[in-house]
């Protein structure tokens, strides 16, 4: 039996840089400790994909009802607390939600539940890598930025002249499909970027900074700094160069969107006599919005002990927008709608709650040595299905200043600026989920979730669309 695990993601890095050895982490880091050693998961994934959801919502209805029967209705706790522990009272004086003013950095896990299923599981065409590719190609100008992974706050990308810390970094990309021969087609993407902002974060900053101009008649942040357009990034300097293959473990979908990572996790018994190795993978994974606005989001993780203790290094967020094609020459003062994350404002967890219409593509690989010596890896089957999806909010939500009143295992999602959340959880069953979303007004929120079991390898990658039911639509009976 497996003991139960607490998600969490913790650590930091100030750098922005996606190479997962090339800069010393922080010390500050949270850390998941779980049995992810013993057992194995089936490479078939769950009979029923939502047992876990309904399971869940079940004890949380259980628990409402005992406690309606004692003191009082309970709050629901979300995946990786199982420990049964109450939260102490909170402080006088602290704020709710809602409050002018205040916003949600970090929180526990989100309850899910499925209130109807539109459509069972069914099979789907496997995605062209051709048309996949081209998806990716071209140039793409955008902005990044690198959040704690303890507390989700924006922590510096780099040094200016002054020698004072910037937060903002301007990105220009240039992705090639090229024909090789030997490997068939791969996809070479190279970065550029230039560092700015040392103010750090508007919405932290609104509060008596006279440094900064805001708008007082739109209620928006706005702060005057240089634009896109302001800077040579073609003689910038280099963030990353990288090849894209149809390498093991990733998962890709014909409109651009992929998560790309480990297929399987080097975990095992622990050796106190090599306790200075530390597996670090990193874990890439880009929603795609309109096919021509992409997000992604990098997370550096550390399997310590065998894999009993997972540590969040690095989270860093990337926003582009396709300019042209990549054989096409662009000016460097080509327009781009795309604000830095500093200028943005987080997405509260009560924009993602109620009820939602969702369609999911998840890809499932399958394990065998014929299928490794003829693919050079898992061979993937995709399936769709779509539901109604109920959502609630979770236990314990913590704001900007009250970290420190924080049990840190109760961290599971970083709220991030822009409407990106951004996730490592395990939950009772010892399943790691990677996951990352993106939220726009429009009232739609793209999913992109990757599942590892006990064994360390795969398990399950899915992409969601999620529709938000408006007040006036009718709930399927």
């Amino acid at each position: 039996m497996q003991p139960r695990c607490l998600g969490a993601g913790g650590g930091s890095l100030a750098v922005l840089g996606p190479s997962a050895h090339s800069h010393r982490p922080s010390t500050s880091r949270a850390t998941v400790r779980c049995a992810a050693r013993g057992g194995r998961a089936s490479s078939r994934g769950k009979e029923n994909v939502w047992s876990v959801d309904n399971e869940q919502a079940a004890e949380q209805k259980a628990r409402s009802q005992k406690n309606n029967r004692g003191r009082g209705r309970g709050r629901g706790r979300g995946r990786g607390r199982t420990d049964g522990r109450s939260r102490p009272p909170p402080p006088p004086g602290r704020r709710n939600e809602n409050d002018a003013g205040s916003r949600v950095l970090v929180s526990g896990a989100m309850l899910v539940e499925v209130e109807t299923v539109l459509q069972t599981q069914e099979p789907v065409i496997r995605p062209s890598w051709e048309t996949f590719a081209s998806s990716l190609s071209g140039i793409w100008k955008g902005v990044g930025a690198v959040f704690s992974p303890i507390t989700a706050e924006m922590e510096p990308v780099g040094l200016g002249s002054k020698e004072e810390y910037l937060y903002d970094c301007y990105t220009l990309s240039r992705i090639e499909k090229l024909d090789d021969g030997n490997y068939g087609t791969e996809i070479r993407r190279k970065t550029n970027w230039v560092q700015l902002n040392p103010h750090g974060e508007a919405e932290k900053q609104s509060a008596g900074d006279d440094d900064w101009n805001y708008g007082s008649s739109s209620g928006k942040i706005s702060v005057d700094l240089p634009a896109h357009e302001h800077f040579d990034l073609k003689r910038s300097d280099v963030l990353d160069e990288d090849t894209i293959t149809m390498e093991p473990g990733i998962v890709f979908f014909e409109d651009g969107s992929y998560s790309r990572g480990p297929l399987d996790i080097e975990i095992g018994e622990y050796d106190e006599s090599k306790y200075f190795l530390s597996p670090t993978y990193k874990f890439e994974q880009c929603l795609v919005k309109g096919c021509h606005k992409r997000l992604r989001i990098v997370h550096t993780i550390e399997f310590n002990e065998g894999g009993a203790n997972i540590q969040t290094v690095r989270v860093a967020v990337y926003e582009e927008q396709w300019a042209c094609p990549a054989n096409i020459h662009v000016e460097d003062n080509t327009p781009v709608d795309v604000k830095p994350f500093s200028q943005r404002k987080r997405t509260k967890p009560s924009e993602l709650t109620g009820s939602w219409k969702v369609y999911e593509v998840s890809a499932t690989p399958i394990f065998s040595e014929k299928v490794q010596e003829l693919e050079g890896g898992a061979l993937f089957v995709y399936l769709c299905m779509e539901t109604m999806k109920k959502r609630t909010l979770p236990e314990s939500s913590i704001f900007f200043g009250e970290e420190e009143m924080l049990d840190m295992q109760d961290v599971t999602v970083l709220w991030l600026p822009g409407g990106v959340t951004a996730y490592v959880d395990v939950d009772k069953d010892g399943i790691l989920c990677i996951g990352v979303s993106w939220y726009s007004e429009e009232g739609i929120n793209l999913v992109m979730e990757r599942d590892y079991g006990t064994d360390g390898r795969l398990r399950e990658v899915r992409t969601k669309t999620e529709i938000k039911r408006r007040w006036n639509q009718r709930v399927p009976s």
